[in-house]
């Protein structure tokens, strides 16, 4: 695989950024619950791929033998490593976008919601 490059990351975070520029244009819920669940998968979502990422990062700087072993590094990459874990905590995500479709499903079509109209 070829390694990844700042440019790639930054039209991936651009395209983060439309679907929020998108969602605030209040689009159809069940599109945005469609367009959302990616990012919130238990295995694949964003909370933890980003977990993983940071503590790649801590690993490969922690390995690296030119970065000096200090008191400050040390809790440099710790933080780094608690990131991550509040990161994964947030894997649970997907388990409130389950509930919020449910609730979408069971209110669709209801003549009560003005926005629908």
């Amino acid at each position: 695989m070829p390694a990844p490059t700042p440019d790639a990351l930054r039209t991936l975070t651009e395209t983060l950024s439309d679907v929020t520029e998108y969602l605030r244009e209040n689009p159809d819920p069940a599109e945005a619950l469609a367009l959302v669940e990616p990012l919130l998968d238990e295995y694949t979502g964003l909370p933890v791929q980003l977990a993983d990422t940071l503590r790649a990062l801590a690993r490969t700087l922690q390995e690296h033998q030119a970065i000096p072993r200090t008191a400050h590094v040390t809790l440099l990459l710790a933080e780094l490593r608690t990131a991550a874990w509040e990161q994964t905590d947030q894997h649970t995500l997907h388990y409130v976008l389950d509930e919020l479709r449910a609730l979408h499903r069971a209110t669709e079509g209801d003549p009560e919601c003005d926005a629908c109209r």
